[in-house]
């Protein structure tokens, strides 16, 4: 399986699952380059999962199914009606001879999911590397809730969040811990990738175990103080 990123707007990354001529295409905020890259490549668009329904992930389905109108769309209830099978927590399906588990990750949004293989994690906006999603709902314990599920995963895991937000996670991690040496590293070298223009993920779950203080929080009044503290910076 090859994950290619498509960058969208000033920050969002677009996914596109590919094995051999077929694609699967994650929260397509916007189209137009999406159509490029499968036209250039020559794919044929199986299908399109959606996390969540904020307009910088769904935004460009619409005219995806001008040129695409048979795929299948998988997503929570609140994609509908782009979305034409709904799936929630503990739900699975197969795309490009992958199994592909649903996991309720809400917080940032009431319905928000994410989607995983054996070897990849789809979070849309629930996890980023070093941090994770903003909890527009005020459901602190939702998001929490949602972190756990991410630590219990294998550290292997590659992580393929929706935004390149890592260097600014870093920098406010940095300076809640300036100490540790993980993430004093880990700023360095994100730093020197983005000098380069070059995307920060994916990331793996081991490493944000170690780096993103979100999923080391153990009570969730210490996620929720970090998150506003996250909010402030």
């Amino acid at each position: 399986m090859n994950i290619h990123l498509i960058k969208a707007f000033s920050d969002n990354y677009i996914w596109i699952i590919e094995e051999g001529i077929e694609a699967v295409v994650v929260d397509p905020g916007e189209a137009e380059h999406v159509m490029d890259y499968l036209e250039g490549k020559q794919l044929h668009l199986n299908s399109i999962l959606l996390t969540h329904n904020h307009d910088d992930h769904i935004g460009g389905v619409q005219q995806i199914l001008e040129t695409y109108p048979d795929i299948s769309i998988y997503g929570p209830k609140e994609t509908e009606p782009l979305a034409d099978h709904i799936v929630e927590e503990g739900d699975s399906f197969h795309l490009l001879g992958k199994n592909f588990q649903v996991l309720k990750t809400a917080g940032h949004t009431y319905g928000h999911i994410s989607f995983l293989t054996k070897e990849a994690l789809f979070c849309g906006d629930a996890l980023f590397s070093a941090g994770c999603g903003r909890v527009f709902t005020k459901d602190y314990q939702a998001q929490y809730d949602a972190l756990q599920k991410f630590n219990q995963l294998d550290d292997g895991v590659q992580v393929y969040a929706a935004h390149e937000y890592t260097q600014t996670n870093l920098r406010f991690a940095h300076s809640i811990q300036p100490s540790n040496i993980l993430i004093s590293e880990a700023l360095d070298e994100v730093n020197d990738l983005r000098v380069k223009g070059q995307p920060s993920l994916p990331t793996t779950i081991g490493r944000e175990k170690e780096i993103n203080l979100f999923l080391q929080a153990e009570k969730m009044k210490d996620f929720k103080e970090l998150r506003k503290a996250r909010d402030d910076f």
